[in-house]
């Protein structure tokens, strides 16, 4: 008897489809929480530079860094220069709008975006403006191209929540934030979600932080500027 159920979802790691893979990514185990650098910080604000050692433990712990500071925010992309680094490299961990999670981390990537797809407004926040989300209108779809930490070859096509991933971590790399792409208006609404939430983010990340066994991050009571 045939049976037609819901299609399974799949995982995604470095753009290739594995089985049996752990809910909390292995690089989240072996790295520290760092603290996210804020909107104002210099390194937010500076073009990156290539890696050109590849296959060393520095890049290899602060890519494990990045993914245990990315689950202990809740996030599903983060840039190095929110860990204060002004190396070219993301990591990634989200789920799209089918259910398929895609895992993986990006050294030296370069940007395509595909400007026939359809752009796509939707509800946008980082990580480095805690607890503020404003409606932005990105590229329905995009390629990255760079390589992992031992230098291997990477493309990555992506449409949808996963491109929008991909546009933003990139250009943090770039020195932008997805704040410099909003109005006067919903910049400054943007603020001031983050001066009303920024407490109570932060006190979330200091209990997954301990949830997880490990040392919380610090932060100071002001954000830059304030």
């Amino acid at each position: 008897m045939w049976s037609f159920g819901k299609r399974k979802p799949v995982t995604y790691l470095l753009g290739e489809p594995v089985e049996d893979y752990p809910a909390i990514a292995p690089e989240v185990l072996r790295g520290r929480p760092l603290r996210i650098t804020e909107i104002g910080e210099p390194v937010l604000h500076t073009p990156t530079r290539r890696v050109t050692e590849f296959s060393t433990p520095e890049l290899a712990r602060l890519i494990d860094d990045m993914f245990t500071t990315m689950e202990v925010a809740e996030g599903v992309g983060l840039a190095a220069t929110q860990v204060g680094s002004d190396l070219r490299v993301f990591v990634y961990d989200l789920t799209d709008e089918n259910g398929d999670r895609h895992v993986g981390h990006v050294v030296n990537p370069e940007l395509e975006v595909d400007l026939e797809a359809e752009p796509e407004v939707e509800e946008e926040g980082c990580l480095s403006v805690p607890g503020a989300f404003e409606p932005l209108e990105r590229p329905g779809g995009a390629t990255v191209r760079g390589v992992d930490q031992h230098g291997g070859p990477l493309q990555l096509t992506a449409t949808g929540y996963l491109a929008r991933c991909f546009i933003h971590e990139t250009q943090h790399l770039d020195g932008l934030l997805y704040w410099d792409h909003l109005s006067p208006e919903l910049q400054q609404d943007a603020l001031r979600q983050r001066d009303e939430n920024r407490a109570n983010v932060l006190a979330g990340r200091h209990e997954i932080a301990i949830e997880l066994e490990m040392a919380p991050a610090e932060y100071p009571e002001q954000p830059p500027g304030k």
